[in-house]
């Protein structure tokens, strides 16, 4: 079940964790924040996988591309043209 809980941001831009969210976070654990559009979601590093650096690429680059889409800034490409693109990233 999911816990909510309202914090303020200072003018450093520090937040605190309310303590109920806590559980789980020690003092000195790092932290993954991710931000989409006014979404921001703060995950223990080391739930993460090893290729968590490609993932978050692969996640802008796509957020990217739907952009690109939205806009009607496409290009269309047959499949191993799409395939050999995609191995360049």
């Amino acid at each position: 079940m999911a816990q909510i809980d309202i914090t303020r941001m200072s003018s450093k831009g520090q937040i605190v964790i309310p303590a109920d969210l806590r559980k789980g976070i020690d003092e000195g654990d790092k932290l993954v924040i991710i931000r989409s559009n006014d979404q921001i979601i703060i995950k223990k590093a080391d739930k993460f996988d090893e290729n968590i650096a490609e993932e978050l690429e692969f996640a802008r680059r796509t957020e990217a591309a739907y952009k690109r889409i939205e806009q009607g800034k496409y290009k269309r490409m047959e499949f191993d043209e799409f395939i050999k693109e995609m191995r360049t990233w």
